[in-house]
């Protein structure tokens, strides 16, 4: 399994080279990115983070704001640069975000879901003609597809964005505060979707996990459970209502967080990435002491 970091887009832009030579030189092989509202973009920090390091992700772009036709180009040409180093996620976006700017949709999921099927037609090298209810494109092609073609996930949550992931892409990615139970879960549901598209090939599970060393960033976490609790995440499976902190966090020491993250991996999880509960504090990498190798 795979370990990474995100850094958060509540830091200061011309931070983030200095953010990821700490992610390397704490032997993290993965760096990750998110595109919120209104914070930073994620193609434009994802292009700088991968002259600095070898592996980047973004995790996730917002489909309502992303033509697929420019998401793929941006994409291919980081792929270009970048062989084999570059992964792009898709989302929903975040209501509340999409209303304010005008770009919330009748259906999320089939918007999401045209999305990434033409993103990854397009980034395939094919010419793509479709009629859809949100993307409609007529003989387009990419110049330059990209001879490595990226990883696309997609970042869901309930079961029906699930079994999407598992129909239309390459990988999923899962939010912060989802304990083992719910990751396995996740990839029977899945695997539900790959098995009705008679997909067979690998699909990579990218679980986000809160992780703190000091007794401010648990306080954190437990702030952001009960926030979920009352936005109802335990309805939604993904946080079980009596579950120990440790089980869906990286909390205590380090013999602590290296069992939660045996059991993440056991459950499914093919990376696990770190994740700072304080939005304007990054995780001291220095004192996670992870096991980790390059």
């Amino acid at each position: 399994m795979d370990l990474g970091v995100v850094i958060r887009p509540e830091l200061a832009p011309e931070g983030l080279i200095e953010h990821v030579r700490r992610a390397e030189a704490a032997g993290l092989q993965e760096v990750w990115l998110w595109e919120d509202c209104f914070w930073a973009g994620g193609i434009a920090a994802a292009a700088t983070a991968l002259a600095t390091t070898e592996r980047v992700g973004v995790g996730i772009l917002p489909a309502p704001v992303r033509n697929a036709v420019f998401a793929a180009m941006e994409a291919a040409t980081l792929a270009r640069l970048h062989p084999g180093r570059f992964h792009m996620g898709m989302g929903h976006g975040v209501g509340e975000w999409m209303r304010q700017i005008g770009a919330k949709h009748a259906s999320q999921l089939a918007l999401l879901e045209e999305a990434v099927a033409a993103v990854r037609a397009l980034l395939a090298g094919e010419t793509v003609s479709v009629e859809g209810r949100y993307v409609r494109l007529r003989d387009v092609a990419l110049e330059h597809p990209p001879r490595v073609v990226p990883t696309v996930s997609v970042g869901v949550r309930g079961p029906k964005g699930l079994e999407l992931a598992g129909r239309v892409a390459d990988g999923t990615v899962i939010d912060s505060l989802s304990s083992p139970a719910y990751v396995r879960w996740a990839r029977e549901r899945i695997d539900a979707g790959r098995a009705a598209a008679g997909r067979r090939d690998p699909h990579r599970l990218t679980v986000y996990a809160f992780c703190a060393t000091q007794a401010a960033g648990e306080a954190a976490i437990r702030s952001q459970v009960d926030a979920q609790r009352t936005e109802g995440g335990v309805r939604a499976g993904f946080l079980a209502a009596d579950a120990p902190l440790s089980d869906i966090a990286l909390t205590g020491d380090a013999d602590a967080r290296a069992q939660t993250l045996k059991a993440l991996e056991a459950a499914g999880a093919d990376c696990v990435v770190l994740v700072s509960p304080e939005a304007r504090v990054p995780l001291d990498l220095e004192a996670l002491r992870l096991p980790v190798a390059r």
